[in-house]
């Protein structure tokens, strides 16, 4: 038996938001047929922020008719001063429906991604300078009561996205239409509008789809024309959070080269994939089930050490990528105990990092003003063959804990109260401890 050792004496830092998703609950305040929703268990999950990139895509969130610029303001040709140009209505109730769990709105200002033949809403504006403008008439809208609007607190604002998802001369260019000469040009644009307009609020981008080159070009560029970037979003999909860990390092290094050390490094969109051909069947069956759930468990496990200052888990729309709640019921998943398990963790005052590493084994523990501990212990491999691990707990002082099991056969259970913390896991098996 090995054995992970935690010093309650020495805690670190301050727990970040690292449960934070795609899409919000499913919920309608305009109807009385609530059959089915998962806005409690959502609320309960305490989710400080929701991104809205690909709501366009759901019916629940209002579907064609919300989120996207094109949806919000439909006639590009028309006065983007003008309030009657605008429909907020849909876009208005899914953030209300976010609100009511306690969630607020990290809003990107783009279109969903095409997966169509032929591409609309992705291909670039225009008018670059009218489609900031157009931005800004929806960012007063909800932040500034503009149009009969509100004075929410939604400090995020992001400027399309996976800009590099495509390369230029690719017959198939899914979230931007022009090329990346082109998209500089009008983040540039738009960003400096944004900003101008709002400087308290955070204008950033442009959800970096893979390639670190790609975005180490876009922040040289961007700070030689002066364009201030107070987050930098990107994304990634992988088996292992040692890669998750290694794509968090290179993005901060090539923020601070660039000259953008006080840029916020936002990861909001991450899951399991294995692969996206012959791997994804496999993959969407992993991220449904408790392997995806380990998996997530260890991401934010490891997130909490990295230099990542915002983890969004893609997605908890009603969709192919929700390892959070069924598609059909709205229940909860295996994948919705990760999220709910971190939001205990913002009741704590500070991380308490373990002292040791056993392979394999991720480890979460903080404690609260009273000195109360509560720690999670995550088995995770891509090995699904991988052997138990038997470990023992030393919090470095005598008490009573309760705990708690999250694997194949239990959902985040009761199992028992003891002094003594020892374990069997095997692989993709989650323990929460909290202490009495």
């Amino acid at each position: 038996m090995q054995t992970v050792k935690f010093n309650p004496e020495k805690p670190g830092n301050p727990f970040r938001i690292l449960n934070a998703t795609n899409g919000g609950p499913v919920y309608k305040r305009h109807a009385d047929d609530q059959w089915r929703t998962n806005i409690a268990e959502y609320t309960a999950a305490r989710i400080p922020y929701s991104r809205n990139h690909d709501s366009n895509a759901c019916t629940c969130y209002g579907g064609p008719y919300a989120h996207d610029v094109h949806a919000i303001f439909p006639r590009f040709d028309a006065d983007e001063r003008d309030p009657a140009n605008y429909d907020f209505a849909c876009t208005d109730e899914a953030i209300a429906c976010t609100l009511e769990a306690g969630t607020k709105t990290f809003f990107r200002l783009g279109a969903t991604i095409e997966h169509q033949i032929r591409k609309h809403a992705t291909l670039p504006p225009a008018d670059f300078s009218k489609w900031a403008r157009i931005c800004e008439h929806i960012i007063r809208h909800y932040t500034e009561g503009w149009a009969d609007g509100f004075t929410y607190d939604m400090p995020y604002w992001e400027i399309w996205n996976e800009p590099d998802l495509d390369a230029d001369d690719s017959p198939n260019k899914r979230c931007w239409g022009g090329t990346k000469a082109q998209f500089f040009d009008f983040y540039e644009i738009v960003a400096k509008h944004l900003k101008n307009c709002f400087p308290h609020l955070k204008i950033g981008g442009p959800a970096l789809a893979n390639g670190v080159d790609w975005g180490d070009e876009f922040l040289a560029e961007m700070q030689r024309r002066h364009v201030r970037i107070d987050f930098f979003s990107w994304h990634i999909y992988a088996t292992e959070p040692a890669a998750v860990a290694k794509r968090a390092l290179r993005i901060r290094a090539i923020l601070d080269k660039n000259g953008y050390e006080e840029t916020e490094s936002i990861l909001n969109e991450w899951n399991y994939v294995r692969g996206w051909t012959d791997q994804f069947i496999y993959s969407l069956e992993a991220m449904h089930g408790i392997k995806g759930a380990a998996f997530m468990m260890a991401v934010i496990s490891e997130a909490q050490k990295l230099p990542i200052d915002m983890l969004m888990y893609y997605d908890t729309r009603p969709g192919t990528f929700n390892g959070a709640f069924d598609f059909y019921t709205c229940r909860p998943l295996k994948g919705y105990y990760p999220l709910r398990w971190y939001g205990l963790f913002y009741d704590l005052e500070r991380e308490v990092r373990a002292e040791n590493e056993i392979a394999d084994l991720y480890t979460l523990c903080g404690v609260d003003k009273a000195g109360k501990l509560t720690a999670v212990l995550t088995h995770y491999s891509e090995n699904d063959r991988k052997e138990n691990i038997k470990v023992r707990v030393d919090f470095g002082k005598e008490s009573e804990y309760d705990i708690y099991l999250l694997d194949r056969d239990h959902d985040g259970t009761y199992l028992c109260t003891t002094g003594t913390p020892e374990f069997d896991m095997p692989v993709h098996s989650c323990i929460l401890i909290r202490e009495k």
